[in-house]
């Protein structure tokens, strides 16, 4: 089920990002806060940006972005993201 427009808009800005060893926590405005295992996106780090008109975070060091969109669908980082590559290359 796609989301709205509206819903977009109001529900899903990003308020803050929270990363630890234990989970990505991602506040959003509407007072919701979304906890996912750290595991589906491997190699993601707290210096984070706003994305997306705000619906979204951005990691510079790693070039990549998640959206609260996808998060709020359950969706992990793509086995040949950004994320995975770098958790590759690290194990290497």
């Amino acid at each position: 089920m796609a989301l709205s427009a509206q819903a977009r808009a109001a529900d899903i800005w990003v308020r803050d990002v929270v990363v630890s060893r234990r989970d990505l926590s991602v506040a959003l405005m509407d007072g919701r806060t979304i906890i996912v295992p750290p595991s589906w996106y491997p190699a993601q780090r707290s210096e984070w940006e706003p994305a997306g008109a705000g619906c979204g975070m951005h990691w510079q060091q790693i070039d990549e972005d998640l959206s609260t969109e996808g998060l709020l669908l359950g969706n992990p980082a793509p086995l040949g993201s950004e994320s995975w590559r770098a958790l590759l290359a690290d194990a290497g």
